[in-house]
């Protein structure tokens, strides 16, 4: 009889911000390509889109609570995930404003707002969780083509492309003192979407956007280093 080989353990992801939109749409697409999900969702006790997928995906989807707002936050789920390792973290958690505010019309506490949420905060999450990921492992982040500063010959949504330029700023300094790791690192842009955040003028659908998104993320696995990605995996200029 031939000697049973036991297949690979399915991967796994730990998605930041999974609960609706861009975040719960991945979650369904990596679990399509047969990946398990720890997703976090932001506390309250309300049901969420990843609570139904946890019920479609019986034993795959893992819901954790997190504020990324909250260091005492990142804290707890890093203590709650000791001994685990993931193949890939993704921060897709995010805000926006009035797209327009201009830099001198915001107030402080909205600018701040923005900031904490889209620059400060996912970079802290890396920072916390990155020693969780394997070795030849994923780290990405949610940007957007606005966090572009070559491409900015528009204007509007200031307050938003400055936290997402800053957000690419800052991976690229955390990507520099980790130069040499055999880690794949990607700031991705997922294209405009119709969602609660993009709004119902967008010019894509989430169907337009994610499965591309995900098989670009996919793809990127083994290539360490940073690169700075849209949802067709196409370069975008800093």
């Amino acid at each position: 009889m031939p000697k049973h080989i036991p297949s690979d353990p399915a991967r796994t992801i730990l998605l930041i911000g999974a609960s609706r939109g861009l975040g719960h749409a991945m979650a369904a697409e990596f679990l399509k390509k047969g990946w398990n999900v720890v997703g976090t969702v932001r506390g309250g006790g309300t049901r969420t889109l990843l609570h139904d997928l946890a019920d479609e995906h019986a034993g795959r989807v893992e819901i954790e609570t997190l504020d990324i707002c909250e260091p005492d936050q990142i804290a707890g789920l890093r203590q709650r995930l000791t001994g685990r390792m993931f193949d890939m973290l993704f921060v897709n958690a995010g805000t926006t404003n009035n797209e327009t505010d201009t830099v001198g019309q915001v107030t402080t506490d909205e600018f701040i707002r923005v900031m904490l949420t889209n620059a400060l905060s996912p970079l802290r999450v890396i920072e916390s969780l990155d020693d969780f990921v394997e070795a030849s492992g994923l780290i990405g982040v949610m940007s957007s083509g606005q966090g572009s500063v070559c491409n900015n010959t528009t204007g509007m949504r200031e307050v938003y492309r400055g936290s997402k330029a800053a957000l690419n700023q800052y991976m690229r300094c955390y990507a520099a003192r980790h130069a040499g790791e055999a880690r794949s690192m990607v700031l991705m842009a997922p294209g405009w979407v119709r969602t609660e955040l993009g709004g119902p003028g967008a010019r894509l659908t989430i169907q337009e956007s994610i499965p591309s998104l995900v098989n670009v993320l996919l793809a990127k696995r083994g290539n360490p280093g940073l690169e700075y990605l849209d949802y067709l995996g196409r370069t975008v200029p800093w």
